[in-house]
């Protein structure tokens, strides 16, 4: 069949309450144009983040019910733990209640004043860690990942004649070599194994662990089965192992490809730095057979790893991303291209070229797509990306709004429904004003920033 179905029934539903265009600008407006300050109950369709936001199924229900809560040695753990090493053969693996826990654990042993950590592309708070330890984090994306409408199978790549240049004249200053998996900030965007297997052998070759930023490894490993030569045929666990294979450490959000609402985890091979991640663990977050999380959430993840390497399911997941993108792309909309694997990405820069990047036209269009139709997404651009260290600001590599898809929540008349908002907010794209930063905090200011808009927020028809 050419029509590929959600591979799943749904059992319970949650309604949604629906809202006219008055009662969105007046809600952005008490917002201060910010839409992570907008109530949930308020949005139609909720693209903020895929970070745990997903859809449980029965078996996970079923395995909440299994959870044991003992604060040690607890059977919940041992589940947990056999499912991640059946995926990922790391030595130590260490759960923490979500993916920014591992990193800041590991950040606070690896990073320091002095210290630089390349990857592909760092996201936000993987950026944030390593900062806060005074730490620079390095992007060494390949250059067709910096073009949003070029057509590349594997955009979230590392430049790897930028990391052996690097790695050669800051030796000394790099504790370790990073790969996010697929590349959020680039459009989700998926790395090859050729150029995974490649980045881990150069940081080994100079003497540096590889670590793995892992979260969406399925989605990751799907492109790898059907884009890159010779791995048609293979299965996904098979891929999956292969890709921590070459890693000596990874870190997790379970948030995202476990299915998980609530977790994450931080595995490593070497002993000593896992000693030292248990104790700073116990510190932070709680018992290393626990790391934050109950037993029920444990079992809700380890249920979870077996469900999201399913074919059928990784198949209709990047199906629904292409549908959209398509139909995006043939009404001349500026999309990145090809589809990434858990989100639509829009190219603010050139669907509103009249905004120059520090007006934050990222900004402008996720506030106009609420103000259309309800739906809340979130600006991967300048506001995101510009804000320096130092404090000075300047223009992010790429100016996008992300529409992060939940992982079976939505229906296909939800992404009808999507397309038809984008459309509208197109064909006014010219009476989109750019945003100013009324307040904003000194780091990950995306979060809690607010903004006013430089024009009338909502010019009349």
């Amino acid at each position: 069949m050419k029509t590929i179905i959600e591979p799943f029934r749904i059992k319970a539903v949650e309604p949604i309450r629906m809202t006219t265009r008055a009662e969105r600008q007046a809600i952005l407006a008490r917002a201060h144009h910010n839409l992570f300050a907008i109530k949930s109950r308020d949005v139609l369709i909720d693209l903020l983040t895929d970070s745990g936001t997903a859809a449980m199924s029965a078996e996970q229900w079923a395995a909440i019910m299994r959870g044991d809560e003992s604060y040690a040695g607890s059977p919940s753990f041992e589940r947990f733990e056999t499912a991640v090493k059946a995926l990922m053969p790391f030595k130590h693996v260490i759960p923490t209640h979500q993916g920014r826990a591992a990193e800041a654990i590991l950040f606070s042993l690896l990073g320091g004043p002095g210290k630089l950590i390349p990857s592909n592309t760092h996201f936000d708070t993987t950026r944030g860690n390593i900062e806060a330890t005074g730490a620079e984090a390095r992007d060494l994306l390949i250059a067709e990942g910096r073009d949003p409408m070029l057509i590349h199978p594997f955009k979230g790549n590392m430049d790897l004649a930028a990391l052996e240049a690097l790695l050669k004249a800051e030796s000394a200053a790099i504790p370790c070599v990073m790969l996010t998996i697929t590349n959020n900030a680039g459009g989700g965007q998926p790395a090859s194994l050729e150029n995974i297997r490649a980045a881990s052998a150069l940081a080994r070759a100079h003497g540096k662990p590889f670590i793995i930023d892992g979260c969406r490894f399925a989605e990751n490993a799907w492109f790898i089965k059907t884009r890159e030569p010779g791995q048609e045929t293979r299965a996904i666990p098979d891929i999956v192992r292969d890709i921590f294979s070459c890693a000596d450490a990874m870190t997790m959000s379970a948030k995202k490809d476990a299915f998980g609402n609530i977790g994450g985890w931080l595995a490593l091979n070497d002993d000593d730095l896992a000693e030292a991640a248990r104790a700073r663990l116990i510190l932070t977050e709680g018992f290393p057979t626990y790391g934050g999380l109950a037993g029920r959430d444990l079992d809700a993840l380890a249920q979870g790893l077996s469900e999201i390497v399913d074919e059928d399911y990784l198949r209709y997941r990047i199906r629904a991303n292409e549908y959209v993108v398509e139909r995006l792309d043939a009404a001349g909309v500026p999309v990145v291209r090809p589809a990434g694997g858990h989100a639509v990405f829009l190219d603010a820069g050139r669907m509103l070229a009249h905004i120059p990047p520090l007006a934050y036209p990222g900004q402008a269009l996720a506030c106009a797509l609420y103000e259309e139709g309800g739906v809340r997404g979130c600006e991967i651009g300048t506001v995101m990306f510009g804000l320096q260290p130092d404090g000075t600001e300047k223009p992010a590599a790429m100016e996008l709004v992300r529409l992060a898809m939940p992982r079976r929540v939505y229906t296909q008349s939800h992404a009808d429904y999507l397309i038809e908002a984008i459309l509208a907010v197109n064909e006014r794209k010219h009476d989109i004003s750019g945003m100013r930063i009324a307040w904003q905090p000194k780091a990950l200011r995306h979060f809690t920033a607010r903004f006013d808009p430089l024009a009338p927020a909502f010019p009349e028809p």
